[in-house]
């Protein structure tokens, strides 16, 4: 499949021989400087809108060189994204998210479980981030796997994924609005504009708010690449993909500050931010919860878990975060 696997295809020549390269079992490829989601489909053998839909990602996604995507088997015979995934944020992305969120009723395919699984850990990977794409509390995964909750985890090692499911706490997020709600009118703000943003504006913003900058620019990268002219197929918008219901209910629900301007680049980072401070706030500061429910709105993620795609979209996140100099 490609260069990198030369060794191991060597190795193993006899045997591939044998096997259909649908054979081939998924693999974290790590982006490297102006390689895009084309080329790297192209080399797998893969779609573009294959490739985007197993991260969440859309077919038009913008990649940061360092992160990490995963390359789907290619007899897994994924699907391309519902069509907000084709567009709402995630850079340029992909996702579903809070803002996106009712437009993809499709997007509700199998959320990890909360009673069964494994998963072997990977370099870089946190307590908290596999508990919360797996839909569980970390406490609780810790236990389920005799570990300490604020211990480091060995690459390589087995967890079983067993625990008690995630909540998290009441508060404005409660009433944070998905579907319909969500979307609101099209001729409702904000509105896009011709501007982009910067990491270290969006870390600005953020850090005024209470929020950590490298979990802000993840999200405002994974949501747009950081452009404020990207509307999604769902009609969400700006630099953090908002939609027009969710962009009224920030306004009237957490904005305590001066009014929100509807066309402006640096205020469609605010209101995200708001948005994502209320999260962590409503989850115990967790990252990975919060960027859930900034995806799939929290209140589905509490009622139905997290979606695959949410799962998807939580793990491009915290690769993000850690990119932009998060823990």
């Amino acid at each position: 499949m490609r260069l990198r696997l030369s060794l191991l295809i060597t190795a193993v020549a006899g045997v591939l021989l044998l096997a259909p390269s649908a054979a081939f079992a998924s693999f974290v490829h790590v982006v490297s400087p102006g390689e895009t989601l084309s080329s790297i489909a192209a080399a797998d053998g893969l779609s573009v809108d294959q490739l985007a839909a197993a991260n969440g990602l859309s077919p038009s996604a913008q990649l940061v060189a360092g992160s990490t995507i995963q390359i789907p088997a290619q007899s897994s015979g994924v699907a391309a994204a519902p069509s907000s995934a084709s567009s709402g944020g995630t850079t340029g992305d992909g996702d579903t998210d809070a803002d996106d969120v009712g437009s993809s009723a499709s997007a509700a395919s199998t959320s990890s479980s909360s009673s069964g699984g494994s998963y072997v850990v990977q370099p870089g990977d946190t307590l908290t981030g596999i508990a919360a794409r797996a839909g569980v509390s970390p406490a609780s995964l810790a236990a389920a796997n005799g570990l300490s909750p604020n211990g480091v985890l060995v690459s390589g090692t087995v967890l079983q994924l067993s625990g008690s499911p995630a909540t998290a706490s009441p508060g404005a997020v409660s009433s944070q609005p998905v579907g319909t709600a969500a979307e609101g009118s099209p001729t409702d703000p904000p509105y896009p504009t011709p501007e982009r943003v910067s990491a270290p504006e969006v870390g600005s913003i953020a850090a005024a708010n209470g929020v950590p900058a490298s979990l802000a620019d993840a999200i405002a990268w994974q949501e747009s690449g950081f452009n404020n002219d990207l509307v999604s197929s769902a009609d969400a918008r700006g630099v953090m993909q908002i939609l027009p219901g969710t962009w009224q209910w920030i306004q009237q629900t957490l904005d305590t500050g001066a009014p929100l301007a509807p066309a402006s680049a640096a205020d469609n980072v605010r209101g995200g931010v708001l948005l994502l401070h209320s999260l962590l706030g409503a989850t115990g500061g967790d990252p990975a919860m919060a960027a859930a429910g900034y995806y799939q709105g929290l209140p589905s993620v509490q009622q139905h878990g997290m979606y695959s795609d949410t799962q998807q979209y939580v793990q491009s996140v915290l690769a993000l975060e850690r990119q932009f100099g998060g823990g």
